[in-house]
């Protein structure tokens, strides 16, 4: 047997400078004491990875090596890799709550529709889901029993995770919920104020979504904006997309189980390790934008079937934000752009707003950025032109802003200093 290693004794990636490796070593140290804190709990769950493992036909060497590409994708070295995956051997520890508000479910059936495997679906297989109205048999008040029984038993420890938005007008009389007629207003303020924390799933939860469109006649407001004005210090974090991805959805409750609080996050709370790069960044068909090769309309049948970019059609990849192209849908199997269809902006706030109509140029129009700066989308987007991509310059500005406060450092470079991280209940 081989002796166990101490995170000071594990491998850092070639390259990374004395204070990486300490801060790396620290942060391997805070997941073995949170993972220590999870193994000390009973299963929540009568299930095991390796019988999951077993019913999907995978072996303990292909189950390490998923768990090594969701470590990358986490943005974490490699002496995470088995970090991650005793975090995923102890995902039966974790009680999850899934409340449907003011939404079309699309992020649920994006959820149960996921069986590449990848980590992700091995995940869903073994965290501890209490309450679910879109999975659960029960019905009616046996329901809502169900999540007062769950509430009460794992006060200040479930995570609870809301899909869609909270509408506020005629005192929330436009959702009611349950037998008792409860309004979305007073089951989002019970269940966040017990939560350890929250995940918004998809663009209506973390910003209202298409609900909230002008003239938002609802009044439709996003998780985080609704435990503000409630003044509810639960932490929150938004996975906006219509739908968002189970990667995103899972990789999130794994960092969550690995240290105990929920990962960096940018100016509109989505997680980095995520959402840090443009589309149009990751986007196959980059080179042609770079090479000015563009579908120029519609009818333009011949650019269609040579895959050119989709900007001069309305494609929103240069100022939207999302891992898309790298984790697609369906499996992995493909995504918008890559079927033709340019991006529509769907994980940035208030993009049924700023970004319609969608399947036209939108050169010209000022869309809004980070910190309430204004850009047209030819500044935004036309690098290969020569004209000046203010949408770049705001973001590495603003990625400079945040990286005085992250709770992660980059593997090279000048020394920076570790931020207090948020005081999130613990796990």
């Amino acid at each position: 047997m081989n002796e166990q290693r101490t995170p000071a004794q594990e491998p850092v990636p070639g390259g990374v400078d004395q204070d990486a490796r300490a801060y790396y070593t620290q942060l391997a140290e805070e997941a073995d004491r949170n993972l220590d804190r999870l193994a000390a709990r009973e299963p929540l769950k009568d299930a095991h990875l390796e019988q999951v493992l077993k019913r999907h036909g995978i072996s303990r060497r292909e189950f390490l090596k998923l768990t090594a590409v969701t470590a990358a994708a986490l943005s974490l070295p490699s002496l995470f890799d088995t970090r991650i995956a005793r975090a995923a051997e102890l995902a039966n520890r974790l009680p999850v709550l899934w409340l449907e508000l003011q939404s079309c479910t699309g992020n649920s059936m994006a959820l149960i529709r996921n069986s590449n495997p990848g980590v992700d679906a091995l995940i869903l297989d073994l965290i501890s889901l209490e309450y679910s109205e879109v999975l659960m048999a029960a019905s009616g008040q046996a329901a809502e029993d169900v999540l007062t029984n769950a509430i009460e038993r794992y006060d200040g420890q479930y995570i609870a995770v809301f899909e869609g938005s909270v509408p506020m007008g005629r005192n929330g009389e436009f959702l009611t919920i349950g037998p008792a007629g409860e309004t979305g207003i007073e089951k989002v303020e019970h269940v966040a104020r017990h939560a350890a924390a929250c995940i918004a799933a998809g663009t209506c939860a973390a910003y209202g979504g298409i609900p909230a469109a002008a003239p938002n006649p609802t009044g439709a407001i996003g998780i985080a904006d609704f435990l503000t004005n409630r003044r509810i210090n639960t932490p929150v974090v938004n996975l906006p997309a219509c739908p968002v991805s189970s990667t995103n959805i899972v990789g999130t409750i794994l960092e969550y189980a690995l240290f105990g609080r929920l990962p960096s996050l940018d100016a509109f709370g989505r997680p980095l390790w995520a959402y840090q790069d443009r589309i149009h960044d990751k986007c196959e068909r980059r080179g042609h934008f770079d090479a000015g090769e563009f579908v120029e309309g519609w009818g333009d049948s011949s650019g269609l079937k040579a895959g050119l970019c989709l900007f001069k059609v309305g494609c929103k990849g240069p100022m939207t934000y999302n891992n898309c192209g790298v984790v697609r849908y369906n499996d992995g199997a493909s995504w918008p752009i890559m079927a033709g269809h340019g991006c529509i902006g769907c994980s940035e706030p208030g993009f049924w707003d700023t970004m319609t109509p969608f399947e036209v140029p939108v050169a010209g129009r000022k869309v809004r950025i980070p910190f309430g700066t204004d850009a047209t989308a030819d500044q935004i987007g036309a690098v290969a032109m020569g004209v000046a991509a203010a949408g770049i310059a705001v973001h590495a500005g603003a990625t400079v802003v945040k990286a005085a406060s992250e709770n992660r450092k980059p593997q090279s470079g000048p020394k920076a200093t570790k931020a207090e991280p948020t005081k999130n209940k613990e796990l």
